[in-house]
């Protein structure tokens, strides 16, 4: 089964396309990405994950062509945040 797994921290972007075994969940497709070896920063216990878009859980299973993505926390502190008019 041919999926694709992305990921991007704020320096680099990834998109990796691999086949995985049939009745693959996706943390089992994450795992056989190697991308945790790549991002060690990346904690499948913390983190979000869809699948298109959508949030999706890790014992999700997966479809011919589907494209993982991994959400990285975005942590936007309010003194940091500019103030927009409206």
């Amino acid at each position: 089964m041919n999926i694709g797994v992305a990921y991007a921290d704020k320096f680099k972007q990834l998109w990796m396309q691999l086949e995985v075994p049939e009745d693959s969940t996706v943390e089992q497709a994450i795992e056989h990405s190697n991308i945790l070896k790549q991002f060690p920063e990346i904690n499948l216990s913390e983190q979000k994950v869809g699948i298109f878009g959508k949030i999706t859980k890790l014992t999700a299973k997966v479809k011919d062509g589907d494209r993982i993505e991994i959400y990285r926390p975005i942590v936007a502190a309010p003194e940091l945040v500019e103030r927009r008019d409206q």
